[in-house]
């Protein structure tokens, strides 16, 4: 049976409100998180509100995140069997993934998915698209975490930077982001020089 999208039936019923157009959050988004699974879970696993209610409840336990991670691999491996022909499927499901592992502080295994993603990000929209900056500013994040200070002092100088103020402007916040970003990596490396350090200064 075919069901209604936006008026209060099908999958999005269980994601947000139809009287004040809000997303569900906190306790009640949980609750529906829960209910919207157990609604869809005895149809196909190739039946596509099935798998977004799954996705749904997995980002609902974001709070519980060891309670997260099985249901967001759980959607991973779902969408890569069955909607591998679906770009936006598969990074959807990477980067819910990628966040939980972030969370549970499994950074070098969320590290991994974000170069898949940026990876991705640079063939399907181009290296110089706001999105691709951001996830490759998530990278940084990462790697900072990681104390892997050339690899985030590389990603920035010969890519990140040069792209966003090709495309965005050296005065856009995401720009200026990065430049904080290059920033904390040549203040925060252990092994820094004194030409770092006024670096750093300059930029901050």
């Amino acid at each position: 049976e075919k069901e209604e999208w936006n008026t209060g039936g099908g999958i999005e019923k269980w994601e947000r409100c139809f009287d004040c157009g809000q997303n569900f959050h906190g306790p009640v988004k949980l609750a529906l998180g829960w209910a919207g699974w157990k609604t869809y879970l005895g149809r196909p696993v190739t039946d596509g509100n099935r798998i977004l209610a799954l996705g749904n409840l997995g980002t609902a336990l974001k709070s519980r995140p060891e309670e997260a991670l099985p249901v967001l691999e759980a959607k991973f491996a779902l969408t890569r069997k069955y909607w591998s022909h679906s770009e936006v499927v598969i990074l959807n499901a990477q980067t819910n993934l990628a966040s939980c592992l972030k969370n549970l502080g499994r950074n070098d295994e969320a590290l991994v998915l974000k170069r898949a993603i940026y990876a991705r990000r640079k063939v399907t929209l181009g290296i110089s698209h706001e999105n691709t900056i951001l996830i490759g500013n998530n990278i940084v994040c990462s790697l900072i975490r990681l104390a892997l200070w050339d690899d985030a002092n590389t990603l920035l100088r010969d890519q990140l930077l040069p792209a966003a103020r090709r495309s965005l402007g050296a005065d856009h916040h995401i720009t200026l982001a990065l430049y904080q970003g290059l920033a904390n990596v040549l203040r925060l490396n252990p092994e820094i020089t004194r030409d770092d350090l006024l670096e750093a200064e300059t930029i901050m």
